[in-house]
């Protein structure tokens, strides 16, 4: 080789040197986790998701050219302490680690099968349940902020028949058989404004859990659903807080980390509407009180006027979050729902005002303590001590009458849970627990003309045990959880076994077919003995069944079989369903005809088919979903023994609605349609020689079908790299549609038939501000 090759030789050696030792200085530079994010997704065609705030200054070095994905996750998990969840169609969950045992604990088992089912921030698990993530909430209909129980009507099988939040009927069933917990704790109040607006503040809540079926053997009670609502329950770090208020009310929260282990979150919301009378308060006012005293004395022509009316609500929620070790979580909770009422009746007589204050109360007050233990990477067990205390009140008086009634219904819950869970291998996990419960319900009613007092005090005291296995294959196809409680009352000394299943299997990349089944028990209820009990705004009152004639244990049994495609963002999802409940009353089922004075048993069955189809694109998510439902009553001594149509059997319910995002605004449009509620007719010819009404068969017609368009904007602002707002308005029933939501028949002192027609909510504007920081 010449002098000059050999010079070009040492030049290029040389030059490759540096390079190579350039390149290993840069892939030693730590960069940060949000770019090196980027490159992996581009690199090994994986999407992440993730909070910003989760990798926020989280910086690391380049991995290596060469690692598999599963060696890059670990990889990734070791360097950053963050937990990297790898879920089908190469998507990754990155979330904060909750402790060294997190990888372990991780609800692996429980696959996410469909992403921003809906909207985003809503997701379908492989047991069967839906997933609503409040945080990640994006937008519905009618909505701006995510309210909890008015996003989960939005769901197939999900509907109101009033358009409250006291009051949805899952599947055919009444609102009392739905479970509702909040962590873990269960409430008998849900709503706010006697059932507009939902009781629970979304700002602090972490996920809520949808199971219409085949739902976990933990759960007890709710033989209709279980809306499982958790707060946040991991220590941030970090200090968070927001505000805001809307039409209707004002609220705030607070996240507070006190030291490296222990945190207090802080919400509060109040209503507005004694300070200011806006056009949402307007509209509210008129749907609560179309059909109660209030309303109705107005109406009257014996010189009696209600007025000064004063209505507030509030609640406050605390958690006080202490990490003992990093094996040890210990948690507290409160939370005070409050509904106040108050108005005056006055009557002229003889020239003189004689004015009477009427007053309704509703509080429900929860408290709770909760201990966690992570024995080693497989074996977690939680206890928990609660106690949950509702009570409603109501003072009414009959101005005519002279006569002044007191009412009260007092549920007063104390529960003790405890729960194992072990992690066998990533392929199965088993649970057992142990479950205690103590109710005591109370019932007065107190009259001074002629003087009467009623106490009644029902104590029912239940033990419950359970086992449960989840399974999920090695491919991952195939998802299975099956289980069984048993439950024992003391009062009966009765056994009730309770076997729960859910089975979900992947035929295909694009087709997934799933079957669940359930049994269930519960003892408590709701009744309505007068329709103007508690001034017929809350005219439900909790009972606990005696087992006998007069109030029997609720039993059901129902399955389902669905088949769910999904491939590109279009989902086309049918399930069909059967459901049995046994033991129902009719004082449970508001009936306002022959049978509204009857105290009768008997059951009903529905039968349906829910359908929804959903697909996404960049910035749009549009879908149409179906139920038909055929719902029947069959009482042994109602109707000579023949079924007929059970109250809320609304056979057909449509809902199209679709979203859009671009950048920060949000749009959202929606159409829900659905057939009339039955309803009974008196007969043409009646017996006037009684003021008694004579009706047609039961739930002879339907109501005319309802129809409401709903509409809503959200625009995100930032103020700051800290403070972010943003802005909605919303348009309920946007069309003004004056839709039938129950008629019922009452006569006047001439015998004359009249009817009484209650009208769901008109034209309902809303508008909100928000800051967070």
């Amino acid at each position: 080789m010449s002098k000059k090759g050999v010079l070009y030789l040492f030049v290029f050696l040389f030059f490759c040197n540096v390079c190579s030792v350039i390149a290993q200085n840069i892939s030693k530079e730590k960069q940060p986790l949000a770019k090196i994010l980027n490159y992996i997704e581009g690199k090994y065609k994986v999407n992440f998701t993730y909070v910003d705030q989760t990798i926020k200054d989280k910086e690391l070095q380049l991995p290596k050219e060469f690692l598999t994905l599963a060696e890059l996750i670990t990889f990734l998990k070791k360097e950053t302490n963050l937990d990297f969840i790898l879920l089908e169609d190469n998507n990754i969950v990155i979330s904060k680690r909750i402790n060294p045992l997190s990888s372990f604990i991780t609800q692996k088992l429980e696959e996410i099968i469909i992403t921003n089912y809906l909207t985003k921030g809503i997701f379908k698990k492989s047991d069967g349940k839906i997933v609503i993530e409040t945080e990640k909430f994006g937008i519905l209909p009618g909505l701006i902020e995510p309210d909890i129980l008015q996003t989960i009507q939005a769901l197939p099988g999900i509907l109101s028949v009033d358009e409250t939040v006291s009051n949805i009927n899952v599947r055919g069933g009444t609102h009392d058989q739905n479970l509702i917990l909040w962590d873990g704790i269960k409430m008998h109040q849900s709503g706010h404004f006697f059932g507009l607006v939902s009781a629970f503040n979304p700002y602090l809540t972490k996920s809520v859990n949808v199971s219409k079926n085949g739902t976990s053997v933990k759960y007890g009670d709710g033989v209709s659903s279980v809306i499982d609502i958790q707060q946040s329950n991991n220590l941030d770090q970090e200090a968070k807080a927001g505000a805001g208020f809307n039409l209707i009310h004002a609220d705030g929260f607070a996240k507070i980390p006190l030291n490296n282990k222990t945190e207090l979150q802080v919400s509060a919301r109040r209503s507005i509407t004694d300070f200011i009378f806006t056009p949402t308060y307007d509209q509210y006012l008129q749907r609560v009180f179309q059909d109660s005293d209030f309303s109705n004395n107005q109406q009257s022509t014996n010189n009696i006027v209600s007025s000064n009316e004063e209505f507030y609500f509030y609640d406050i929620a605390t958690k006080f979050l202490y990490d003992i070790t990093d094996t040890d979580q210990l948690r507290f909770n409160f939370l005070t729902i409050n509904n106040n009422l108050s108005y005056d009746q006055k009557s002229i007589e003889n020239n003189t005002d004689n004015v009477f204050k009427n007053k309704l109360i509703q509080n429900n007050l929860v408290s709770s303590i909760e201990y966690l233990k992570y024995w080693n990477s497989t074996l977690t067990t939680t206890a928990q001590v609660y106690l949950s205390n509702y009570d409603l009140n109501a003072t009414n008086f009959d101005v005519i009458n002279a006569q002044r009634l007191n009412q009260e219904n007092e549920v007063k819950d104390l529960g003790i849970k405890i729960n194992a869970t072990n992690h066998v291998d990533e392929n199965l996990k088993l649970h057992g627990g142990y479950q205690f419960n103590e109710v005591i319900v109370s019932n007065i009613e107190d009259v001074n003309t002629p003087s009467f007092r009623s106490v009644v005090k029902e104590v029912n005291r239940t033990h419950s045990i359970y086992g449960e296995a989840e399974f999920t294959s090695a491919n991952k196809n195939t998802y299975a959880r099956i289980g069984i409680r048993t439950n024992y009352i003391e009062k009966f000394s009765e056994f009730f076994t309770e076997p729960r299943l859910s089975v979900s299997h992947k035929l295909d990349n694009n087709f997934r077919l799933e079957f669940l089944a359930e049994f269930k028990s519960q003892t408590t209820s709701q009744i309505i003995d007068l329709q103007n009990d508690f001034l017929g705004i809350e005219k439900r009152r909790w009972i606990l069944s005696n087992n006998d004639d007069d109030v029997p244990i609720i039993k059901s049994q129902q399955g389902a079989v669905g088949i769910h495609y999904n491939k590109n963002k279009l989902l086309i999802s049918a399930e069909a369903f059967i459901k049995n409940v046994e033991g129902i009353t009719t004082r449970s089922q508001g009936f306002q005809n022959q049978f509204q004075f009857v105290n009768a048993i008997g059951k009903y069955q529905v039968k349906g088919i829910d359908f929804l189809i959903n697909k996404q694109f960049k910035t749009i998510s549009t879908w149409l979903s179906y139920s038909f439902s055929k719902n029947d009553y069959k009482f042994d001594n109602l109707n000579n023994g023949n079924s007929f149509a059970n109250n809320l059997d609304i056979r057909h319910a449509l809902t199209f609605a679709g979203t859009y995002t671009l950048d920060d605004l949000k749009l959202a449009l929606g159409v829900n349609w659905h057939s009339g509620k039955p309803t009974t007719t008196p007969l043409e010819n009646q017996n006037t020689t009684t003021n008694l009404i004579e009706y047609n068969t039961p739930n002879n017609e339907r109501l005319k079908d309802y129809l409401r368009t709903d509409l809503s904007a959200t625009y995100e602002l930032q103020f700051s790299k800290t403070v972010d707002a943003s802005i909605g308005v919303s348009i309920w029933n946007l069309l003004d549609k004056k839709n039938s939501i129950n008629t019922y028949y009452v006569t006047d002192d001439d015998n004359t038939i009249n009817k009484v027609e209650n009208r769901s909510l008109g034209i309902t504007p809303n508008v909100s501000f928000r800051v967070k920081f």
